[in-house]
């Protein structure tokens, strides 16, 4: 993957505002995230020959001269600029080079290991904003927000750039494309209807899908192959799965653990059909029949679940099938490849190393940054929540309140504002991290606000005193 290793290197090397060598990874990093890249789009590449189902679709759009996944050499170092200046940041830098803890303003702070912009929504964000440079004079079309981060779609806009506005039935204004517009593709990707639509249009199609969604549909490629039903665990309205699913022939969408139970249950002693329909009405292919498509199954998920319980999940469904067919034959009717990309788990497991050290560091909260519609960010708070570690979820600075409040998503999804720091007496210690889809700038942002509420706090007990 070229361009993916170009945009990599490129971004990894820039400068930090105010730190230069605070950004830069190190050598044996970098190499590491350019085999992963060269590798998930190599597995597509190799296999496109193979293909003879849905995948055919999207792989002959791909050979077309309207169609681009490599992004644009003339404007790349202008972009390399932009994205530097956008989303950098010197606190963070700093966080980095103080072995990820910084204490400022009567705040101290632990920084996750891993955390923040991963290389897919670098390259999705380096794809568009390219597209937009290298084609001034067409209108350019999203079909979706790019990446689940408000800034970022927030800078798409001020550049002009076109969201595809979605209709209350769920369908999409297309209308407004024309003959010789450009349409991006987002980093989670587009159904195949979509691009089917687009690829008769006269336009010029901009594909960031990230290369691990599209490995993703690879999986479900094989399960066609072998006549398995995809049991995908994900969110069914969400954007990636609404994509993936419509590579499946037939498929049925599970969002936890406890909706697998109930295929589980189903697969070994039947029951309620139209109940079980019922329940799962929205998360099915069209003429899901339990009965008959559930004797060969194959899982798959939305590449930002939660990991322990995609692999639970996967461990169930094996073990499923064991039972109802026996281990030999259950070798033919059972298939699982691990989807959950590297950045996810990474991040995940960073914040657990946060929650086990949170009596160690003595830490009043853990902080964590991202779109509140970003399935990988929400994950990354139920870790600390399950463990009962005082934690929230913000979407951008201003979630923080100069009157010590704090305006967050709980892990029900619901948006509240509660009072912030109990104790503006002693020195505030806590965690925080940040989604695959948050740049730098969000947390800089974020715990600029702390510090300067603790200081303002602090100034005014002097003054009282």
């Amino acid at each position: 993957m070229k361009f993916a290793a170009c945009v990599l290197l490129s971004l990894s090397s820039a400068a930090a505002f105010q730190q230069p060598l605070a950004f830069r990874p190190s050598t044996k990093a970098t190499t590491v995230a350019l085999r992963q890249s060269a590798s998930v789009e190599q597995e597509e590449e190799q296999s496109a020959e193979k293909r003879k189902y849905k995948k055919d679709g999207r792989l002959q759009m791909m050979k077309s001269d309207r169609f681009h996944r490599r992004g644009f050499k003339d404007v790349r170092e202008a972009v390399e600029s932009r994205m530097e200046n956008q989303f950098q940041s010197s606190v963070v830098g700093g966080l980095k080079e103080s072995n990820y803890v910084m204490e400022k303003d009567g705040v101290k702070v632990y920084l996750a290991k891993d955390f923040g912009f991963c290389w897919g929504v670098e390259r999705s964000i380096a794809l568009a904003y390219e597209a937009v440079d290298h084609f001034p004079n067409k209108k350019v079309h999203i079909t979706n927000e790019l990446i689940h981060n408000p800034e970022v779609n927030d800078n798409l806009s001020s550049m002009n750039v076109q969201f595809i506005e979605k209709k209350e039935d769920g369908s999409k204004s297309f209308e407004t494309v024309e003959d010789g517009d450009v349409v991006i593709l987002p980093a989670f990707g587009a159904s195949l209807e979509e691009m089917e639509y687009f690829d008769k249009k006269n336009v010029e199609i901009v594909d960031t899908t990230c290369p691990w969604v599209s490995k993703v549909w690879n999986v479900v490629d094989r399960h066609q192959k072998n006549d398995l039903t995809s049991i995908i665990h994900g969110k069914y309205a969400h954007e990636e799965t609404v994509a993936t699913v419509s590579f499946c022939e037939d498929y049925i969408c599970v969002k936890n653990m406890e909706e697998a139970e109930m295929v589980s249950d189903y697969i070994l002693n039947g029951g309620d059909k139209e109940a079980f329909l019922k329940h799962f009405e929205n998360a099915v292919s069209k003429g899901f029949d339990p009965d008959t498509m559930l004797k060969k199954v194959g899982v798959a998920n939305q590449t930002t679940m939660y990991k322990k319980e995609t692999r639970a999940i996967g461990q169930l469904f094996q073990k499923t099938m064991m039972k109802k067919f026996g281990p030999v034959d259950a070798k033919k009717r059972y298939m699982e490849f691990d989807t959950i990309c590297d950045a996810t788990q990474e991040r995940q497991d960073a914040v657990h190393e946060l929650v086990e050290k949170s009596s160690e560091y003595g830490l009043d909260f853990i902080l964590v940054i991202g779109g509140w519609d970003s399935s990988n960010t929400a994950h990354l708070l139920e870790i600390p929540h399950m463990e009962g570690v005082r934690s929230f979820h913000i979407d951008r600075a201003e979630c923080i309140g100069a009157d010590n409040t704090i305006t967050h998503r709980t892990v029900d999804g619901e948006i509240v504002t509660e009072p912030f720091i109990s104790d503006m007496s002693k020195e505030v210690v806590m965690g925080v991290t940040s989604g695959a889809s948050t740049p730098d700038a969000a947390v800089q942002n974020s715990l600029s606000s702390i510090f300067f509420l603790k200081k303002m706090n602090d100034e005014k007990a002097k003054v009282a005193n």
